[in-house]
């Protein structure tokens, strides 16, 4: 396994070769400027969010103390160790945030300045090579640390420091994701209400709201994703580490510890090798396009991203097949178990290209969904488009449930076929695998997710930097860069690839999700087992028949509901400040460039009501874990199941109608060239609804369903601890005051968030 850091070493060097790459592209200055300028705002906005994080951190502190140091009696050293491995794990989550807000903000200014050769291979190409170094990065930096506590810290240390490093990485990843999401969608509708009210062209340099919506893409889509995506990472592999430890069951335990370092090798060598597969499908997959588009005039921008996800998932499963064959021959005894691991595996594998196709079906500009939003805003105006991207989201719901179904389901087919002879539960240690195989493209999921925010910021830099009214500059472009411009061709070609940008953004959403669902099964049963002793006592209280079960599945459905309102509220209530200001300060007469101070008080304004937003989520998600934690364990399970299966329904929905309709104004602008119109404004209305609902509350689902069950392992421990050594009527009295501060808190989201007077 020590050669695994050698080739997490290869990834680090592979992400800062293509960061230095795209620094060194060429680029006008006016260009350059501006994003430059977006950076500097997007680094004040994570240095505000890098000390809050530090105050939630403190919440975290005092649990892990607790239960550590005052129930479990560690020293101090071991306690101090576990805290530090807390904050590496925020740290991990930071600083992957701000490395891919910083290539973003190199390669959205390149990505606009090569529009203007007029050829769409390079904007293309561009915003992917951005998204691979994030990927490679974040994959390499996350299989380090985790391979680090794995080989050099001792044994009887390692299980708390996994823990703490995955909470402090799903601390960090929620807040980023939830405080990004809730920024970016106040920048964004603050920014397009302004098309529809002053009839203004899309990032009109005169709008305020324009530099806050660039940050906003920044910090919502590519902070957000790359701190998630770390964080997704790392909290299955703690959850299969976990389970491996746990449910691996064998009479004589010299054969039972084989089997553990057998499968956590395995799994090891298996995430080194997913990193492999996307290099070398990347190298393979850009050989194929460069081939096909590099001196094409006109090409689809999506059809190399989905080769891209294919070539990848096909690599990953033949490299799959091929070393488990190699590292686990031998199973106990058993040698048909290597392939069937390895096709349980595939199942994921598999699944993270099929979710992207089916996105595609609901979300695409090529999508009948989307054109049928187009065809009811057109009649109907924004009523009926508005219905009609709740439709697809709901069908994308169904169509993208069943599929999961189906690979879990194949999956628990092949793990009754001897892997029940290993371990305990084998068919949850196989949803693990499924959650594992859907990582195993962690790099170009990741990829074609941040490929997105580079697209939209090229845009938003083209126009903001008003090259085109620049004196000489078609002159100056041809003396200094040999480019014989023709600026509406660069538009279009920008506009276009936004199109494809939107809608791989969208195939991610589910991806993560997907994932979130699939591992905190596998967390939950880690749980169980504590609960159970291993599956041999009150395992009766796993069913509808125990009524604290049942009342924990019912309000789980009511913590996802109450969150998506909080988080949406929060929006709402930013965006009519920042509307309020624009319109107040807006000066369309006589200027060519809103000022950078009016700029920076919409980011100051986004910041303020991202925080606020997102302590309240934060304190009422904490205090209400605690809180179920302590009214009755297996209430708790029955809470954990319900907000993964709500949250993931709720999140695909979400997401999917957002991403419809974001596509159908897309349509609209690029296919229909309809802008200023009334069906214009109808498909930025859809949009302004669609934003919170995909880039807001169902992206932040993801994070708050991990957080909740990774911290819930603390916290249902400390509770039957503590029942253990005071009897039940301690933690019933705190059980009620958690749940007073967290429902203050829910409370305080709406009330304390609500629109009142002016500022």
């Amino acid at each position: 396994m020590l050669f695994g850091i050698l080739f997490c070493v290869f990834g680090l060097a592979f992400g800062l070769a293509i960061y230095t790459k795209l620094k060194n592209l060429p680029v006008h200055r006016a260009m350059r400027e501006i994003s430059e300028l977006i950076y500097e705002t997007c680094k004040t906005y994570l240095i505000t969010q890098g000390k809050f994080l530090l105050l939630l951190e403190a919440f975290i502190a005092v649990v892990i103390v607790l239960y550590f140091g005052v129930l479990l009696h560690y020293e101090a050293a071991r306690v101090i160790i576990i805290l530090a491995f807390s904050m590496v794990g925020i740290m991990g989550s930071f600083g992957v945030a701000w490395f891919g807000i910083r290539v973003n903000t190199f390669a959205n200014s390149r990505t606009a300045f090569a529009g203007l050769r007029g050829k769409p291979f390079p904007i293309y190409h561009i915003p992917l090579e951005a998204g691979m170094s994030i990927g490679m990065m974040l994959i390499s930096v996350e299989l380090l640390m985790m391979l680090f506590i794995l080989l050099f810290i001792p044994g009887d240390y390692a299980g708390p420091c996994f823990i703490g490093f995955a909470i402090g990485e799903s601390l960090g990843a929620a807040a980023l994701r939830i405080a990004g999401g809730i920024f970016t969608k106040i920048a964004d509708i603050g920014s397009d209400l302004m098309k529809i009210v002053f009839k203004i062209k899309e990032d009109d340099a005169r709008n305020p709201g324009v530099i806050a919506d660039c940050t906003g893409d920044n910090a919502g889509d590519s902070v957000g994703p790359s701190a998630d995506g770390f964080e997704t990472y790392g909290v299955t592999g703690v959850a299969l580490i976990t389970f491996i430890l746990l449910g691996v069951k064998n009479a004589d335990p010299a054969v039972q510890s084989t089997i553990q370092v057998q499968l956590l090798v395995w799994i090891f060598v298996m995430r080194i090798a997913m990193l492999v597969a996307s290099a070398a499908a990347y190298f393979l997959n850009d050989f194929i396009s460069k081939a096909r588009f590099a001196a094409a005039d006109k090409m689809n921008f999506e059809a190399p991203l989905t080769s891209l996800v294919w070539i990848t998932s096909l690599v990953s499963i033949a490299m799959t097949y091929a070393i488990s064959s190699v590292i686990i021959p031998v199973l106990n005894g058993d040698a048909s178990q290597w392939w069937k691991l390895s096709t349980i595996i595939s199942c994921g594998t598999l699944a993270g290209a099929i979710i992207p196709e089916l996105v595609k079906v609901f979300t695409s500009t090529e999508s009948r969904h989307v054109k049928e939003v187009v065809s009811s805003a057109e009649e109907g105006g924004a009523s009926l488009g508005i219905l009609s991207g709740f439709v697809a989201g709901n069908f994308s719901a169904y169509y993208i449930g069943l599929a999961m179904v189906l690979l879990m389901s194949i999956s628990y087919l092949v793990s009754l076929q001897g892997l029940s002879g290993l371990m305990i539960a084998a068919p949850v240690f196989a949803f693990g695998l499924v959650a594992f195989g859907f990582l195993g493209m962690g790099p170009v999921t990741i990829a074609v997710d941040s490929y997105g925010p580079v697209t939209d910021n090229a845009q938003s830099v083209y126009e903001l930097s008003l090259i085109e009214t620049i004196p000489n500059i078609k002159q100056e472009l041809k003396k200094d860069f040999n480019i014989d411009v023709n600026f509406e061709r660069a538009k279009e070609l920008l506009e276009e690839n936004d199109g494809a940008g939107n809608t791989f953004k969208a195939t991610a959403k589910p991806v993560l999700i997907g994932t979130a669902v699939v591992g905190a099964t596998t967390m939950i049963f880690s749980i169980i087992m504590a609960l159970t002793n291993g599956i041999t006592q009150n395992v009766d209280k796993l069913s509808l028949l125990h009524a604290p079960f049942f009342l924990g599945l019912v309000t789980g459905g009511a913590m996802i509901y109450w969150f998506t309102g909080a988080s949406t509220q929060a929006v709402t209530t930013g965006a009519y400040r920042a509307v309020e200001f624009i319109k107040a300060n807006i000066k369309l007469e006589g200027v060519e460039k809103a000022s950078v101070e009016d700029s920076k008080k919409v980011v100051a304004i986004c910041t303020k009501y991202a925080q606020k937003g997102m302590l309240n989520i934060f304190i009422a998600v904490f205090f209400g874990t605690l809180s179920f934690a302590f009214v009755e364990p297996f209430f708790f399970i029955g809470y954990l199941i319900s907000i993964a299966i709500f949250g993931l329904y709720q999140a695909i929905f979400m997401a999917n109608a957002g991403g419809a309709w974001d596509n159908a104004k897309k349509i609209v602008e690029v296919e229909m060239k309809q802008k200023g119109t009334p069906l214009h404004d109808a498909t930025v209305v859809g949009d302004t609804v669609g934003d919170p609902f995909k880039d807001t509350s169902s992206v932040a689902l993801n994070p708050v369903i991990k957080f909740t069950t990774l911290f819930g392992l603390l916290a249902v421990e400390l509770a039957v601890q503590l029942t253990a050594e005071t009897g039940g009527n301690l933690t019933h009295i705190l059980a009620a005051a958690f749940f007073l501060v967290s429902f203050f808190f829910v409370y305080r989201s709406f009330y304390g968030m609500r629109i009142k007077g002016s500022e």
